[in-house]
């Protein structure tokens, strides 16, 4: 095993851009590299883009990619940007792929990086970076400085945050 971090971008709200024109949120291109070299990172990482979708068009062809790369990836050690929509989702479907020699934590944002300092996608992304150090091998989401296993997480979408359930 490779001791590096493999981040794959699968989009989400935290690789949108803002369109001031019309006020829409598009897909141009991830925020990782720049979000990494911002935070000044000096931890041995890789980024491949899986894809660039909001969530809500996943498929059970995008998770079979996701997982399938997960397993082929020489790192032990796995960070997934997702949608929050159907993060928890994915990470059951992860999680009953047995990773046994894997740590992966997946994250997204509430709020798109591209909107500056509102956006929660470098505070997530700096916790998915050391959970992945620090957590036993298995299937995490972290949002918001917790982390979870995947079924016992929720999306509250009245509050906007996600909540531990049970």
């Amino acid at each position: 095993m490779d001791n590096s971090i493999q981040i794959f971008i699968t989009g989400g709200t935290f690789d949108k851009s803002y369109n001031y024109k019309d006020g829409s949120l598009f897909f141009e291109k991830t925020h990782l590299p720049e979000m990494l070299k911002r935070s000044r990172c000096r931890l041995n990482t890789s980024v491949e883009t899986l894809m660039m979708l909001d969530s809500l068009e996943m498929n059970e062809t995008h998770i079979e990619k996701i997982i399938s790369k997960c397993k082929t990836s020489k790192s032990n050690k796995i960070i997934i940007t997702h949608g929050t929509d159907r993060i928890v989702e994915s990470a059951k479907e992860l999680e009953k792929a047995k990773f046994l020699d894997k740590t992966i934590i997946l994250t997204g944002a509430m709020i798109p990086y591209a909107f500056g300092s509102s956006s929660d996608g470098f505070f997530n992304l700096g916790c998915a970076l050391s959970f992945a150090q620090s957590l036993s091998s298995g299937v995490y989401i972290t949002m918001q400085g917790q982390c979870f296993f995947p079924n016992n997480i929720k999306k509250n979408k009245k509050k906007g945050i996600f909540e531990k359930i049970n």
